[in-house]
């Protein structure tokens, strides 16, 4: 029988519910990089701008994002991720209980100390992928961003107080607009994959534009072409709609770059630049998601890079970094 990934990526052989087996550091510390190394093409290119001595716990951090999200996506269904989900925040208590056993919570155990980082920010992304099991459409855009607030706002929460810049409000409300909008900007390049493998639409409903907009946009996702002369256009123009809404949320949360220590503002710079690009490019596709999914390609992903390494060397001169919204 084939191992689902999600199985394998938590390594429930070893250390799944049954198991009893519990980690020391230096496993866990392995554990956590093996998985960042096989899994993070993306954190490996940030962690070039994180400070040497965090690298471990922004490990342990994108580990318990990592295994969160394939307990909640890449199991064999419904039943058997809600049940991991169960167990997996079952360790997270026991983690902040000085129990710890799963090399993801063992490794997390001394950064949650270091850090003082809050157990609401880890449950709020469990129940995220718990709720992702049922709920599938979501009515308005005000319930779409409830849901960011559980499954993207805790992401920067944690690394703005890894980083030691997690005490003022003003960083934190910025913190969290950027990755609402990094998130739904992922819904809007995931267009037809989420409703293809996951059965998942996040345009609100109350945006569709006319009846039998989800019959139509099945049938132009599963055949590659619309099943009529209106349906493209009516959804250019709704995703439009969504991108003008999130490109307002980077904009809101540009005001964290001045914010920050100077050292630390080519990492957010980057996740932001990388945001941006990616709805720039759903943009330059004419929005049409249902049919393609546009992605960076890896020489874009380089001159981002090379655009941060360049800021890092003016903001050491003096200067901020340029708006990564701007072209």
């Amino acid at each position: 029988m084939s191992v689902i990934r999600g199985e394998r990526t938590v390594d429930l052989a070893s250390f799944g519910p049954t198991s009893g087996r519990i980690a020391s550091d230096a496993e866990a510390r392995a554990w956590c990089a093996r998985l960042t190394a096989a899994n993070g093409e993306n954190f490996s290119v940030l962690s070039r701008f994180v400070p040497p001595h965090l690298v471990d716990d922004f490990t342990a951090v994108y580990a318990f994002c990592r295994v969160s999200d394939d307990l909640g996506d890449e199991m064999e269904c419904v039943e058997r991720a809600t049940e991991l989900l169960a167990w997996w925040r079952s360790e997270l208590a026991r983690c902040y209980r000085g129990e710890a056993s799963h090399p993801v919570f063992v490794a997390l155990r001394s950064t949650i100390a270091r850090h003082q980082l809050p157990a609401q920010l880890f449950h709020d992304l469990i129940s995220a992928f718990e709720s992702d099991q049922t709920k599938i459409r979501y009515a308005t855009w005000e319930e779409l961003l409830e849901y960011c607030r559980l499954s993207a706002n805790p992401v920067g929460r944690l690394i703005l107080m890894v980083l030691g810049e997690g005490s003022n409000p003003e960083a934190l409300a910025a913190s969290d607009s950027i990755c609402t909008a990094l998130q739904l900007t992922n819904h809007w390049q995931d267009a037809r994959r989420d409703l293809m493998e996951r059965n998942r639409i996040y345009i609100p409903m109350d945006a569709w534009p006319h009846e039998r907009f989800e019959e139509r946009l099945a049938a132009t996702c599963k055949q590659g072409f619309a099943p009529d002369q209106q349906f493209m256009a009516q959804w250019r123009e709704v995703l439009r709609l969504q991108t003008v809404r999130t490109w307002a949320l980077f904009e809101s949360g540009e005001k964290l770059l001045p914010l920050l220590q100077p050292a630390h503002r080519p990492l957010i710079w980057l996740f932001l630049a990388g945001g941006t690009g990616t709805l720039r490019l759903v943009e330059t596709w004419n929005f049409e998601t249902c049919l393609v999914r546009p992605r960076l390609s890896r020489l874009a992903k380089l001159m981002l890079v090379g655009r941060a390494r360049w800021n890092l060397r003016k903001l050491r001169a003096g200067s901020l970094p340029a708006s990564p919204s701007s072209p």
